[in-house]
């Protein structure tokens, strides 16, 4: 599990609502350490590139339960325990 320290919780947070701001999203804040954890899983599980990926996936995710009009906390909590169950049962097929 990723624990940032408070310095960089507190940067990271301030980076997403940011990125929010400027990407007009409104009404949820992403849970930066539940990113980092999704990343640090798929980056170990299936390989370090697999992270950026995975978690771009999650925003697709996350946006198409938002434009449906789901709760996007609960979409990004579902989401993610979907990819990371995917990302440990691929990491089993790693050689």
């Amino acid at each position: 599990m990723t624990t940032p320290t408070d310095d960089t919780a507190a940067e990271l947070a301030g980076w997403a609502a940011l990125a929010c701001e400027e990407l007009e999203i409104s009404g949820f804040t992403p849970d930066v350490t539940a990113v980092l954890d999704l990343a640090g899983v798929a980056a170990h599980a299936v390989r370090r590139p697999a992270a950026p990926v995975t978690t771009y996936l999650l925003g697709i995710a996350v946006g198409r339960a938002m434009a449906a009009g789901d709760d996007p906390v609960e979409a990004e909590a579902r989401a993610s325990a979907a990819l990371a169950a995917l990302a440990e049962r691929h990491g089993g097929r790693r050689p």
